[in-house]
């Protein structure tokens, strides 16, 4: 099994932070225009943003020497399409089943994708150590105090949640695949491409935005295509080329932590004893996730 070092935990806990700040930006955006345009703009951007990117980077491998390989074309474009789907289903679910319940339930049906991604993983084969389940546990019972708030049943919002996170988790497995295939910044431009490309059809269709509308928004629209975008699933492909996607997907939940962060720097809402807790569980777990296998005597 794949393990994650130092450094891939690390670009994984920055793109989870990058995600904690972007539900401040997309709500924002909500204000001005629809679920449909925010992703469509903010896909296309994140990969027109790589396009440069890419180039500058592949000058400076081969001025230097480096040799890397990346991948077939037909690779890329295969997973670019599949990630690139995965992606624009997964957003589009969540950004509008936000609109019918509460930003915490969001948070915590959206971050069930921790304990999809093993039981998805299994399907496909891949063992896991026992110790991770004891941190799927824990990890969800840290999110339930985190953002579970009140005891409410299950409304049309919360079922769109739910199958976005069940994207989500396919949208970490499917990456996991061609992350080791091809280039994965390539990677991630493809699949920006295709989901802005996807999600402008709907756009198009049922919400007809005006320029300046988009205008209006350009802020939180450019966090969420630059930052949210073009780097933070940048860094989770780059991260994700040799780890184990369920400890990939453990680190990644903490955007939950990061937003309930960020809303009390930002903004003054103090957290509870009950949310401080929860962070306390949820970072115990990506802990636990990362000590290494004890193997057997010999």
């Amino acid at each position: 099994m794949k393990k994650a070092s130092l450094k891939q935990v690390a670009l994984l806990l920055l793109t989870a932070m990058i995600w904690g700040g972007a539900f401040v930006a997309q709500s924002v955006g909500l204000d001005y225009v629809g679920p449909f345009t925010i992703n469509a703009v903010r896909f296309l951007i994140g990969g027109l943003v790589l396009i440069p990117c890419i180039a500058v980077m592949e000058r400076v491998q081969d001025r230097d020497g480096q040799k890397r390989d990346r991948g077939s074309g037909r690779d890329l474009l295969v997973g670019g399409l599949c990630c690139g789907l995965a992606l624009c289903v997964a957003s589009n679910l969540q950004q509008i089943g936000i609109a019918y319940t509460t930003v915490g339930k969001a948070g915590f049906l959206t971050a069930l994708y921790v304990v999809i991604v093993p039981f998805l993983g299994l399907l496909f084969g891949k063992k896991l150590r026992p110790v991770i389940w004891v941190c799927v546990a824990l990890a969800l019972a840290g999110l339930y105090l985190l953002c579970m708030t009140a005891a409410e049943g299950l409304g049309k919002g919360d079922i769109l949640v739910l199958l976005c996170a069940l994207a989500f988790s396919v949208h970490i497995l499917v990456v996991d695949h061609f992350s080791s295939k091809v280039d994965p910044v390539r990677l991630s431009c493809v699949q920006f491409l295709v989901s802005g490309l996807v999600a402008s059809v709907p756009m198009l269709l049922l919400e007809q935005p005006t320029v300046s509308a988009v205008l209006s928004a350009w802020q939180p629209i450019l966090y969420a295509g630059v930052l949210s975008c073009g780097v933070a699933y940048t860094l989770q492909a780059v991260a994700q080329r040799d780890c184990d996607p369920t400890v990939c997907s453990l680190v990644l939940c903490l955007e939950s932590v990061f937003s309930v962060l960020f809303g009390w720097l930002l903004l003054g809402q103090a957290l509870t004893a009950r949310e401080w807790l929860g962070c306390a569980l949820m970072f115990g777990a990506i802990v636990l996730a990362q000590l290494p296998e004890r193997r057997p005597a010999a």
